[in-house]
């Protein structure tokens, strides 16, 4: 490879670095033609970039960029690199881990991740980046827990109003049920016990039969 040739391939690692915030730094190693073929289709089908190059020219693009920030990476770059960019931080780990179940094999190695200005050193970092929450489902949690408080208050309100309405019917229930006993017809009383009583007729007196003898 001629000067010319690896300044081209370090200004490309350079675009690619400078494009994605998350890259993965694997070792293919072992892996026969063939099944490096069909990695590349997967990382296609994911949207995610495969790039093999040699380890000092990712070195020298990274240290082009910005040589504090990419340090950690740089003890991973040894043996042979594939680089896996990707918008979706997790999604070359989960193609790594499906590519190694599939082919019973236990590479591409994962040697050392870039998240977001993070780095994940050693093949047994690889279960935790898969399951790495992305951002659209931070936004989409952070949003359940806001919209949780604000369903529940929606909820207390709806049964005090469902409660209130209840409170309010039974004063009216009780009126409409008082208003019914109230013009229900009294039964009216016989006319015979309303007659008036009969004068009663006075005795004669004694007296007045004894004045009466006298006088014949």
């Amino acid at each position: 490879m001629t000067k010319q040739e690896k300044n081209e391939v370090i200004e490309l690692l350079k675009g690619k670095f400078s494009q994605y915030n998350n890259f993965y730094v694997t070792d293919t190693e072992s892996l026969t033609v063939a099944q490096v073929g069909k990695l590349r289709r997967v990382c296609f089908n994911k949207q995610v970039e495969m790039k093999v190059a040699k380890n000092t020219l990712i070195k020298k693009a990274l240290e082009g960029l910005d040589a504090e920030k990419y340090a950690g990476v740089y003890d991973s770059l040894h043996k042979v690199t594939a680089l896996l960019f990707s918008e979706n931080p997790k999604d070359p780990a989960v193609i790594i881990s499906s590519f190694r179940k599939e082919n019973n094999n236990e590479k591409p190695v994962l040697k050392a991740a870039f998240i977001n200005g993070d780095v994940f050193v050693g093949d047994n970092q690889l279960k935790a980046l898969t399951q790495i929450k992305t951002k659209n489902e931070l936004i989409g949690e952070v949003i359940g827990l806001l919209q949780a408080p604000i369903q529940r208050v929606l909820g207390a309100l709806q049964n005090k109003d469902a409660a209130k309405g209840k409170e309010e019917a039974a004063p009216v229930a009780e009126a409409a049920t008082a208003e019914t006993t109230s013009a229900a017809p009294v039964a009216e009383t016989p006319a015979a016990d309303l007659a008036p009583e009969a004068p009663a007729v006075d005795a004669p007196s004694t007296e007045s039969t004894d004045e009466a003898s006298k006088a014949e």
